[in-house]
């Protein structure tokens, strides 16, 4: 990561995945900080395996080389954003055991 776009858009990134990942509660912030990091501690092992699969793909499709390790948090955190997201519809569209 060598210039300040490149920094800006991985910080940018990774305060989208935790805001993708936050689990509000009414009035507790407490609550709410739980709730997340029980989000964040139950994506995470599907979002690191799906991310470690994808980078597989791509060092063998570049017949091996390695890739850098800003680019496997920017997979993650698009990963994450994404599984996130589809969870974060089925919890609010009354399916999951968040609003029940």
């Amino acid at each position: 990561m060598s210039t300040i776009r490149e920094n800006v858009t991985f910080y940018l990134s990774a305060v989208l995945y935790f805001v993708f990942n936050m689990r509000p509660v009414e009035n507790d912030l407490m609550g709410t900080l739980k709730a997340t990091g029980w989000q964040l501690l139950q994506t995470a092992p599907y979002v690191a395996g799906g991310t470690f699969f994808v980078i597989s793909l791509l060092q063998y499709m570049a017949d091996g080389h390695k890739v850098p390790w800003d680019r496997r948090l920017r997979l993650f955190f698009a990963i994450g954003i994404m599984a996130a997201l589809v969870q974060a519809i089925y919890e609010y569209a009354g399916q999951g055991p968040g609003l029940q």
